[in-house]
């Protein structure tokens, strides 16, 4: 009988996946959520705000070694190392989105998540740069195991702990004229100029401190040249430089051009397209690499607004170059495509595909709307394309990611009634410190969660995993890493993308009210809700998880006559009341008032995915 009830359940969700599909995904939930994941991210001293309730503090020394502070910033993926390349790109990529998606996200209520995001980057940066032509790269850290000290290249991978629990020392990296990182110093500087303009409405005079950084920086970058895992080889291994320096150089002096519309900074786009290979350069990924298909966007918007006529016929070649990487995502390319899976997910590389799906996402969304402001099509080898169909392919592979694919599986964790379980990431798959508070070991964490089957204990919500394979293929499995770990540089365009498909008309706010999924949005509601597994086990052949929901009040009023709604919920329940309303609970007898900052908490045990928990009402 528990056999046919658990195959009926699976049954269900994927029919239920299916409406979900049919009437519309949620995309102001996943653009909710995809914020949340920066916060998970964090290092450094948490504010009191931090919505992530299963972090900590940690690295509250990062840099103390070396006498500069580097205490922020930002985890690239599953580890604890903060990597500065592929951080700035994220950042330069989250700014963009607040700048061209600005009234979209103010719309749906996160335009203050996403700009504190940016800041919570750009502060780091500011302390990682305290000399003009220096530049702090990446921390990370020193592991001994058994007295032996493990190589600084593979430090942070040879431990399996808690963010929290780092008590080893954290090893600096920098870049200076004797060691020049113009990659990463121009990356960095995109970013500040980025962000000087998303903060230039709100905060002028934090917007002006990031222009003198991002100015500095790209000096700095363009005077003392070379690469920056020649200077810090210990980055080579995870993210080296393979396209060199010149695309971060014009992607930088791009964002300058953006930022303080001077002259000379276009100038020097222009002057360097053929020997730095910005018109010379067609291609078919956009990463935290090669930036040269963002560039090429970037200053097709600046043909298209108009303007002087002197630099015309350079950008027109930029603009060429941009819309073969365009026409290669759509198929139009002449055969010269973007490889795309059975299911039709664009396929770059075996390890996080996701990454370069996102960012061609936000690319042909951003391109759209340059395309409707000049009231142009798209030119491509197979024909003339209007800008709803970038739109609307780069919608076809935001849904495939939440859920339209030949698996039925969301690859957004947290998202739908199928995501990975097992993600590769340190901090999820270990029990926060409020329920295991005595330290996890490098070793230990090894033995005891990274091999463990069981589901992590903390949902890392809003993380866009690896992906599945050429085949549409994917084993949700924490070993798996190129499949199951998220990283900044992956999350950070959808967040833009989110917001423009949040926007559209078409958006699923008149999807059947039996049909839309419950969010677990914080802005506006009473309480929060948080979310943990803590514990699993297999009976019978059928594994079975323990759910513990934390209900916290936010507000700053006392609530009364809190009411929920459960949906998917198969198993039983204990800490709350039943109302005379089908899956409609209460609180339990003894608990008649939650004060503010108060929580309280109920678990329920069932196989499949976790319960959908929704507030329909309180007073």
């Amino acid at each position: 009988m528990k056999s046919f009830q658990l195959s009926f359940l699976t049954f269900f969700l994927f029919l239920l996946s299916l409406n979900l599909a049919e009437a519309g995904f949620d995309y102001g939930e996943a653009l909710e959520k995809s914020l949340l994941f920066f916060e998970a991210q964090r290092s450094g001293k948490l504010p009191p705000d931090q919505r992530v309730e299963w972090r900590g503090n940690s690295g509250l020394r990062d840099g103390f070694a070396q006498g500069v502070n580097l205490v922020g910033g930002y985890y690239d993926s599953g580890d604890h190392v903060k990597f500065g390349f592929p951080m700035a790109y994220a950042l330069t990529m989250l700014s963009w989105g607040a700048i061209e998606f600005e009234k979209e996200m103010a719309a749906s209520n996160q335009l203050e998540h996403a700009l504190s995001a940016i800041r919570w980057g750009t502060d780091y940066f500011i302390r990682a740069h305290k000399q003009p032509n220096l530049l702090w790269a990446q921390v990370l850290e020193t592991v001994f195991i058994n007295d032996t000290k493990v190589g600084d290249g593979d430090s942070d991978h040879s431990c399996w702990e808690r963010a929290e629990d780092m008590k080893t020392p954290r090893t600096a990296y920098k870049i200076d004229p004797e060691h020049p990182g113009s990659d990463i110093a121009g990356e960095t500087a995109a970013a500040m100029a980025a962000a000087s303009i998303a903060f230039r409405p709100y905060n002028s005079s934090y917007s002006n401190l990031l222009l003198l950084h991002a100015k500095q920086l790209f000096s700095f970058a363009d005077t003392f040249r070379g690469r920056y895992d020649d200077s810090i080889p210990v980055a080579r291994q995870y993210y080296p430089s393979s396209s060199g320096y010149s695309d971060e150089l014009l992607w930088a002096a791009a964002w300058l051009f953006e930022a303080t519309d001077d002259q000379y900074y276009l100038k020097y786009i222009v002057e360097n397209s053929e020997p730095m290979g910005g018109t010379g350069w067609a291609v078919r990924e956009f990463s935290w690499d090669n930036k040269y298909a963002g560039l090429q966007v970037l200053l097709s918007k600046v043909l298209m607004e108009g303007g002087d006529e002197t630099y015309s016929a350079t950008l027109k070649q930029y603009k060429a170059k941009a819309e073969f990487f365009l026409c290669a995502c759509l198929q139009k390319n002449n055969g010269y495509n973007v490889q795309m899976t059975p299911g039709g997910l664009l396929y770059v590389d075996e390890w996080n595909n996701l990454q370069y799906v996102s960012s061609a996402a936000f690319l042909l969304a951003v391109y759209s709307d340059y395309l409707s402001m000049s009231n142009a099509k798209l030119s491509c080898p197979e024909g003339q394309i209007p800008s709803s169909d970038l739109l609307k392919f780069a919608q076809s592979q935001v849904d495939y990611i939440l859920g339209k694919n030949p698996k039925s599986m969301s690859y957004f964790v947290g998202y739908g009634p199928n995501y990975p379980t097992k993600v590769h990431h340190r901090g999820s798959s270990i029990e926060p410190k409020s329920m295991l508070p005595s330290p996890v070991g490098c070793v230990e964490g090894f033995h005891r969660w990274y091999d463990s089957k069981q589901s992590n204990p903390n949902v890392l919500i809003g993380a866009l995993v690896g992906g599945p394979d050429k085949n549409d293929g994917f084993s949700d499995d924490r070993s798996n890493y190129e499949q199951t770990e998220p990283s900044l540089a992956g999350n950070a365009p959808l967040v833009g993308v989110f917001a423009k498909l949040k926007s559209m008309p078409y958006a699923p706010e008149t999807a059947p009210k039996e049909l839309r999924k419950p969010q677990s949005t914080f802005h506006g509601v009473p309480v929060r809700f948080i979310h943990s597994i803590t514990n699993s086990w297999v009976s019978k052949g059928a594994t079975h998880y323990r759910h513990k929901v934390i209900v916290k009040n936010i507000s700053k009023k006392p609530i009364t006559e809190l009411r929920l709604s459960f949906e998917n919920l198969t198993g039983e329940l204990w800490g709350l009341s039943p109302s005379s309303e089908k899956n409609v609970y209460v609180l339990p007898s003894w608990l008649k008032v939650l004060h503010p900052g108060e929580e309280f908490s109920f678990v329920y045990i069932q196989g499949g995915p976790q319960a959908k928990v929704s507030l329909i009402g309180y007073h």
